[in-house]
């Protein structure tokens, strides 16, 4: 039985790819911190990575994946139906705590998404 996942980024309803741009920037600014991120992203396909350390749930639907640099990467997703992970906000920061505006913005987006019904 096959158990690999698709990862795909939220698009805006004008068509912006917010996860995207982010990696667009992230890819010149850290290039070791891009592959690593990207290299993330490709694990999310294997079930075996939906957990720490790779990934975490943050609740309401929405876990994030994490990577500890000189700045902590995070990508923050949702499930949807027929193995699908939806990436819909992307941040850095020295914290270990996502700022609740962050946490709203992913929400928003997952929502709109789901709205969608892409």
């Amino acid at each position: 039985m096959d158990m690999t996942f698709t990862v795909e980024f939220y698009e805006t309803a004008v068509g912006t790819c917010p996860v995207r741009e982010f990696m667009d920037k992230l890819k010149t600014s850290d290039p070791d911190d891009f592959a690593a991120v990207f290299a993330g992203l490709a694990k999310l396909r294997n079930r075996l990575y939906h957990r720490e350390p790779l990934a975490k749930s943050l609740g309401g639907g929405l876990f994030e994946l994490r990577h500890v640099g000189k700045l902590n990467t995070r990508v923050l997703w949702f499930f949807v139906r027929n193995r699908r992970i939806v990436a819909v906000h992307a941040i850095r920061n020295k914290g270990q705590t996502i700022p609740a505006r962050d946490i709203g913005t992913a929400k928003y987006r997952m929502r709109d998404w789901q709205k969608r019904g892409k």
